[in-house]
């Protein structure tokens, strides 16, 4: 791929609309603000580093991605992954997390990998989406519940910990702020005229004004947030820890660039003529998540509730992005000292409302009324995703769904013998035809009609359905227009039947090769053993029987002189 073409260039921006994608920038800015401050707590770093990450991954990725509506930051599903390396090695190990998983998307935005994302099925996207959102709500239970258990691998083991230190201790306040801070929001959202304010700028203000009340003195409050950017810095790290960062970093990287380009997808299909340029998206993620390493942050990705409000928010160029970092920035350098008011419980609240509208229901919805096979994908990687981990989950989806899919292929595929007039016949014999197979059957010619994709799926079957019935045949046509591909498994079992009608001094004629089967079969000399030369390859089924009777004729005429 040409460097070139990832890079920004003028059309990006359009001045004229300034003014709008200011509006949409300080609007998605007062959205981002509590979910940032939340997901860095969440990962166990601090909240200033969740917000330093939206400031400069949202400005980096705005510049240098592909869509124009992409808005970048700390996002639910990364803390999925970081919050056990975080646990582990330590918030440090953070920000060389960022810049591996960054060049590693820098990489894939080089090798032209972008492109190929959109090949991940939709049940195991949306198993996946929905599984995320079962995790960050059960990871939001420790501040919800203001219960620290015993820390563990497993999002489910930690929220069972949880409930249990709940239910032998109760704490009341930080539930009360949690459910005040959630309850806000749900009601927000239900009134359609104030939907233009965020409604999680609305529960933070009024939970962390509830908050202040004597009952409330002793609920954890968000605190280390400092009143200036950090000094740009290589990350240290020891060597001992290197192979753990760098298969979290590995991780970090498919991950950011799965939800980044879904969430650009999803922006492109609620505007007009928009189309996202899936490299360019993951060079940008690539030098968002370098850049956020220096400066101490964690790792970043696209994120789609943020990414979706600039778009409702009327956003028509990058540069609406590029002002939420800039209203971010303003935030932390005057107003950061206002943040050490806010309750974790508030802000765990807050993350639960997030994950629950996650849950794509009307997509899970449709896809369990599709087909049993893809029910079981999306539910497969669903409980992969809550039980496990997301990769895992991703790769047990797409096996499944390959799986499955090979399944439903296999089932398309056909071999029958019957012999038609001609090459452009309907699907249904005709009684001619039917007179015409039976002659052809006294003759000793036997015609099969395959169709659908001869590959690894189906081999077998089409190498034992021949077989079994060339009984008293001299002479076998296999009619191969239907079939428009083949794989390396489907031409070696071709190949060992012609080998194994030969034997039995069977001749093997084809008709109607597709361009695809006929370039695989001519590249690997299977053609030159089954056509003779060309003699017994043929353009028409009619064709090819002509030349079987004129073939026995001359046998006939041969065995009685």
């Amino acid at each position: 791929m040409k460097i070139g073409s990832l890079l920004p260039r003028a059309s990006d921006y359009r001045l004229e609309y300034l003014g709008a994608d200011l509006i949409s920038g300080v609007t998605v800015a007062v959205v981002a603000l509590p979910l940032a401050l939340g997901f860095a707590v969440s990962t166990g770093v601090s909240p200033a580093v969740g917000v330093i990450t939206a400031i400069v991954a949202g400005i980096i990725a705005a510049l240098f991605g592909g869509s124009n509506f992409q808005v970048s930051g700390p996002t639910g599903a990364m803390t999925v992954v970081l919050i056990p390396i975080a646990a582990s090695r330590g918030p440090e190990a953070l920000p060389l997390v960022a810049i591996i998983a960054g060049l590693l998307l820098v990489a894939m935005a080089v090798a032209g990998v972008g492109r190929y994302v959109g090949f991940v099925p939709w049940p195991v996207i949306t198993g996946f989406t929905n599984g995320i959102a079962v995790i960050i709500f059960l990871q939001q239970l420790p501040l919800v519940l203001g219960i620290t258990p015993e820390p563990a691998e497993s999002t489910l083991v930690v929220a069972t910990r949880t409930v249990r230190g709940f239910v032998a201790s109760p704490a009341g306040p930080a539930l009360v702020l949690a459910a005040v801070a959630a309850g806000v929001m749900a009601l927000w959202l239900r009134v359609p005229r104030l939907r233009s304010i965020p409604a999680s700028m609305v529960a933070l203000l009024v939970a962390t004004g509830v908050s202040l009340l004597d009952w409330f003195d002793g609920v954890a409050r968000v605190t280390g947030v400092p009143r200036a950017v950090p000094t740009p810095s290589l990350p240290t790290f020891s060597a001992g820890a290197v192979v753990d960062i760098a298969r979290v970093a590995l991780v970090v990287a498919i991950l950011a660039a799965l939800e980044s380009l879904l969430s650009a997808v999803v922006a492109d299909g609620q505007t007009i003529e928009e189309r996202h340029d899936p490299d360019r998206e993951l060079l940008g993620q690539g030098l968002a998540n370098v850049a956020v390493g220096f400066f101490g942050g964690m790792p970043a990705t696209g994120a789609l509730a943020r990414t979706a409000v600039n778009v409702r928010s009327g956003a028509r160029t990058r540069l609406a992005a590029v002002f939420h970092g800039v209203v971010l920035l303003g935030i932390l350098l005057f107003l950061a000292p206002l943040a050490t008011k806010i309750p974790l419980a508030v802000l765990g609240g807050i993350l639960m409302v997030v994950a629950i509208r996650m849950v794509e229901s009307h997509a899970a919805r449709t896809i369990l009324r599709s087909t049993r096979s893809d029910a079981f994908v999306l539910l497969l990687t669903m409980g992969v995703t809550i039980v496990f981990d997301l990769i895992l989950a991703v790769e047990v989806g797409m096996i499944a769904a390959g799986f499955l899919f090979v399944v439903r292929m296999s089932k398309m595929f056909s071999i029958d013998p019957e012999v038609l007039s001609g090459p452009t016949s309907g699907h249904h014999d005709t009684a001619a035809e039917v007179r015409e197979e039976t002659r052809l059957g006294h003759e000793n010619i036997l015609a099969f009609r395959i169709d659908g994709p001869v590959f690894f799926g189906a081999a077998a079957q089409f190498f034992d359905q021949v077989l079994k019935e060339t009984t008293g045949i001299k002479v076998v046509i296999l009619r191969m227009r239907r079939v428009p591909v083949m794989d390396a498994t489907g031409l070696t079992a071709l190949r060992g039947l012609v080998e194994a009608l030969e034997r039995q001094h069977i001749v093997v004629m084809v008709s109607g090769l597709q361009p695809q089967p006929r370039e695989m079969l001519e590249r690997t000399g299977v053609l030159d053993l089954i056509s003779r030369n060309r003699d017994h390859l043929f353009e028409t089924s009619e064709e090819a029987i002509a030349h079987a009777r004129e073939h026995l004729q001359r046998k006939d005429h041969s065995a009685a002189g």
